[in-house]
């Protein structure tokens, strides 16, 4: 067991310089406006694919479902199979709409769509509160436990982590941000799949020994662990897969740093290779990242226990004390680099969102290219250093509780703007006042669900479900409601329902 080595932290160091050059040397010295935040429509389907992939996969994933599958079974690896859902849902109905309407981002859509300004603004603001949290949670999680395994400061991690996504968020816009999640993304699978290679060769039994925790030591499902309950608020594998479908629906449709892959182009077939490649990779990863964790499970009778290996560091210090000198350095290298490419991700959503939706629309005078570059790169920066002030008090403040209430809160973004979306797109009577009224009720019914009743009454699996159908049950009749009191029958817009795409 030798532990994290001088050796591996050249390793660590090398790829991050190499990440920052990588970056740098896809930033284009005059893009400008739409560009810098849209990419110059040079960028392939399959690097924008792999950046959806690295950017959904966060630190938190890559620790956590090697832990929960350590731990205990394989409940939550159905979740992944909601890709099996949510992917033909928006192929079938919200690309069409997006590529047609060639958005600028996530929140342009509910502007076009309810002729509101007000909606793409609030839609914007959500965004940003969320993604501002999940950046310095992210960069928070992974430096604690890379901190743990090799003796680094955390603070030093946590910052190195921050300005190295900055500069090339900074420079390059959207276009270094891709590229740069392609190229982490590709180390992950890559590592990832040598760790789990390397685990089966030096497993007593090899991939037979996990089969026998499957059917001997009910590591796959537990029986207590339901494949449909008839309440369907309950965990089961059923709601987890139906469930999860819709919240992974719920990002790819109104989170505007996945929106803003789907800007890069307007072609159908290449957004249709975009999102199928993505669903291969999330699923493949995911299934190994678990039959990692349960290869643990088995390695760990016959061997062991790393010092202080809690349940999500055990993969981290599987890798730090059993994986070959250089190859671990690689492979902490790419917990690191599943942070970065969410937080480059997030800087660049963030400043385009408010740069599009915030400031180009409350704007009384039209805000030119070069202006709107100014203003996202410097918005990158705020937010970049704001994030990294967070993290690391977050890493030193002792905030778990704090944490983990902001963790839920966070959780119940997305899940109420999904509402909305469904609302503007699959009915031709919803108006902005209808929606407003939607997404209050929806916003109320979530919070009242997460905070007032008791703890596992209802599964988190459930809140997109149950704020589309608040949505719609809501939004209609107000809509309805409000076009009869005023006397004005609501034009859709051509193009913005599922009807005309």
């Amino acid at each position: 067991m030798q532990g994290f080595t001088n050796i591996d932290l050249a390793v660590l160091v090398i790829y991050l310089i190499a990440v920052l050059l990588f970056g740098v040397h896809f930033a284009k010295k005059d893009m400008q406006g739409k560009e810098y935040f849209k990419g110059d429509g040079t960028i392939p389907w399959w690097v924008t694919s792999v950046s959806i992939f690295a950017t959904l996969l966060s630190p938190i994933s890559f620790l956590s479902l090697v832990g929960i599958s350590f731990a205990g079974t394989w409940l939550m690896w159905f979740a992944q199979l909601g890709m099996l859902l949510a992917i033909p849902l928006t192929i079938r109905y919200f690309l069409p709409i997006y590529s047609k309407l060639d958005i600028d981002t996530a929140y342009h859509y509910l502007e076009l769509r309810f002729k509101s300004k007000a909606l793409r603004v609030l839609g914007a603001v959500m965004f940003i509160i969320y993604q501002i949290g999940r950046m310095s949670i992210i960069m928070y999680l992974p430096c604690m436990v890379l901190a743990s395994l090799t003796g680094l400061d955390v603070n030093v991690l946590i910052v190195v982590m921050g300005i190295i996504a900055i500069i090339y968020s900074y420079t390059g816009g959207l276009k270094s941000v891709l590229w740069t999640d392609f190229m982490q993304g590709s180390v992950l699978l890559v590592g990832v799949t040598f760790a789990f290679v390397y685990l089966l060769y030096h497993l007593d039994g090899g991939f037979g020994a996990i089969m026998t925790a499957f059917t001997s030591e009910d590591k796959f499902l537990s029986p207590s662990q339901p494949l449909f309950d008839i309440n369907i608020l309950k965990d089961s594998v059923f709601i987890m897969i139906v469930g999860a479908g819709f919240n992974t629906m719920g990002s790819y449709i109104s989170s505007q740093d996945i929106v803003q892959r789907f800007t890069t182009t307007t072609d159908m077939k290449k957004l249709n290779k975009m999102m199928l490649a993505n669903g291969c990779l999330s699923i493949f990863i995911a299934t190994v990242f678990y039959l990692i964790g349960t290869g643990l499970y088995k390695f760990y009778q016959a061997n062991p226990l790393p010092v202080a290996a809690a349940q999500d560091q055990i993969f981290a210090s599987y890798i730090s004390f059993e994986l070959p000198i250089g190859m671990a350095g690689l492979l902490l290298a790419a917990i690191y680099a599943a942070a970065q490419s969410t937080l480059s991700t997030g800087l660049n959503a963030v400043s385009s969102s408010w740069t599009m939706d915030i400031l180009a629309t409350l704007s009384k005078q039209e805000i030119s290219f070069e202006r709107q570059t100014q203003i996202g790169r410097w918005v990158s920066l705020a937010v970049g250093i704001f994030a990294i002030v967070v993290s690391m008090v977050l890493a030193n403040g002792g905030v778990k509780s704090a944490y983990e209430w902001f963790n839920g809160f966070m959780g119940l973004v997305l899940g109420i703007l999904v509402g909305a979306f469904i609302l503007g797109a699959f009915t031709k009577v919803a108006n902005a006042a209808g929606t407003f009224v939607a997404f209050l009720a929806a916003t109320a019914v979530l919070v009242f669900v997460k905070y007032f009743l008791p703890p596992g009454t209802v599964t988190f699996w459930s809140y997109s479900i149950i704020s589309i159908l608040v949505s719609l049950v809501v939004g209609v009749p107000a809509s309805m409601l409000w076009s009869r009191l005023t006397g004005r029958k609501y034009q859709v817009p051509e193009h913005t329902t599922v009807y005309d795409t």
